[in-house]
């Protein structure tokens, strides 16, 4: 049954922090294909091929890619083009078919399990559960000696010790009752949610990147070219367990 679980996937960016406003930000490639094919590949890998695409910005370029997939499930459902991240996750309620189901952003990789994240949310028995994780500094730190004011290190680009909403999320069906159509996710839903004590936080130790400027694209290609990218977990042996 775990299966048959659909994902959710917020597709309505647009990419003007990528430098071109032709595409919808998920279709932006790495290593020939959209990531948004990237993250539909790892849920594909634990199993997970029931999408929902909640679509914005120019939504006809990410129909016309993937209507045609024989690989998965694709549901494509119009959110429309200035809805709050929330907003569209409400308009996809008519579309869930079960108690539960995942949800993502569409421009986030990463290695996280997705079945330990399922456990750890069932187990936790909230109504919503999120992924956290440490992301680098945007810029390398140096060490100061506090003496004399002498540099003593320097480490490239750290993790930091404060942890972020990285995506990745199980809800229950109850979730709905806490969204409002005009909410963002993040600040409005996650709010409620809080008051009530019913969001949990998965803490993944692994590899996050967001795909938010033109430099992070060329940073995932590059990882792409190493041929060990670290999100492609589809390349791994019994990543199911």
């Amino acid at each position: 049954m775990e299966n048959n679980i659909q994902t959710v996937i917020l597709c309505g960016g647009k990419g003007t922090r990528m430098g071109c406003e032709e595409l919808p930000k998920p279709l932006f490639n790495i290593g020939g294909k959209p990531i948004l094919w990237h993250i539909m590949k790892s849920y594909e890998s634990f199993g997970f091929k029931d999408f929902i695409l909640l679509l914005g910005y120019k939504k006809e370029k990410i129909i016309s890619y993937f209507k045609d997939c024989k690989e998965w499930n694709v549901n494509f459902l119009d959110t429309g083009l200035n809805t709050g991240t929330g907003g569209r996750i409400k308009k996809a309620e008519k579309l869930i078919k079960g108690d539960t189901f995942l949800a993502t952003y569409g421009d986030g990789l990463s290695d996280v399990n997705l079945r330990k994240l399922l456990k750890f949310h069932d187990k936790h028995g909230k109504i919503a559960t999120l992924t956290g994780v440490c992301p680098p500094s945007q810029f390398g730190i140096m060490g100061i000696n506090s003496h004399n004011n002498v540099v003593t290190h320097f480490q490239e680009k750290p993790k930091t010790d404060h942890w972020v909403n990285g995506g990745f999320f199980v809800f229950r069906r109850e979730v709905f009752k806490y969204i409002k159509d005009g909410d963002i996710l993040e600040s409005d839903t996650f709010s409620r949610l809080v008051s009530k004590r019913e969001l949990a936080a998965y803490k993944h130790y692994g590899f996050w990147e967001c795909m938010d400027t033109y430099k992070d694209n060329l940073r995932l290609n590059q990882l792409w070219d190493s041929r060990r990218p670290p999100w492609a977990v589809w390349r791994r042996k019994e990543v199911r367990k």
